[in-house]
């Protein structure tokens, strides 16, 4: 994808003011606002360069509300990940950089759960978080433990792709 850079530079300084407001409006943090925006381009620089139209607007918000619930999913993560390491003893809180990514980690795998089908979530969830058995969750939800097993493999197989994405 080749992207007209002169188009590029006129959406940027046509809405990055407006989006900036937007967003902190959103937000209630400039600092916060202000990055959101900057990723914004930075996405339609990189996926939607030939989108550059006249709904360049609409684009700009549809990636920027992504965005903005994809910052409230990882506040709530960072904030459940800081309590339960605040009750752990001194010596058993690892380091920065391991906190770092498991929160990286965390953010990645609710993005994961996030995109599957209800039931494969639910049934995934019961497996790995309940320890609940194929034929348990099958009774439970009403289903055969055969379409479980399907639902939980397709679940193990999605971790398994996001395991190895960086790789």
């Amino acid at each position: 994808m080749s992207v007209d850079a002169t188009a590029f530079e006129t959406l940027y300084r046509a809405h990055h003011g407006w989006l900036k407001g937007w967003l902190r409006q959103r937000l209630a943090c400039s600092e916060q606002a202000a990055d959101l925006a900057q990723d914004t381009f930075l996405r339609v620089l990189t996926r939607h360069g030939d989108a550059m139209t006249a709904t360049s607007r609409a684009l700009l918000v549809t990636i920027a509300k992504g965005l903005v619930v994809d910052h409230w999913r990882r506040s709530a993560l960072e904030k459940a990940y800081l309590e339960a390491l605040a009750a752990l003893p001194e010596s058993q809180v690892p380091s920065p950089e391991v906190q770092h990514e498991a929160l990286e980690l965390l953010a990645r795998l609710s993005t994961l759960l996030d995109g599957l089908k209800p039931l494969t979530r639910e049934a995934f969830l019961l497996r790995q978080l309940g320890g609940l058995s194929h034929a348990t969750i099958a009774r439970r939800l009403g289903v055969s433990t055969r379409t479980i097993e399907r639902h939980v493999a397709d679940a193990l197989y999605r971790c398994y792709q996001l395991r190895f994405a960086d790789a």
